[in-house]
């Protein structure tokens, strides 16, 4: 009965061992990437919804 739940525990802890994580220096940089194309989006966006609330304005008013 609990040879499942241990065996599962001990597979995962292995499996933990063999993950290739980033360095830190790849963390950071990929965060800034990720930030830089959030605010790039949002900003782009905000465009967007500035021109077409503009143009709604201009002909249905």
């Amino acid at each position: 009965m609990f040879n499942k739940p241990k065996s599962y525990i001990q597979e995962s802890y292995r499996e933990i061992h063999r993950v290739n994580w980033p360095t830190r220096k790849e963390t950071v940089r990929l965060t800034l990437i990720v930030i830089g194309m959030s605010i790039g989006v949002a900003i782009f966006l905000g465009i967007l919804d500035f021109v077409f609330t503009y143009l709604l304005e201009k002909f249905l008013v």
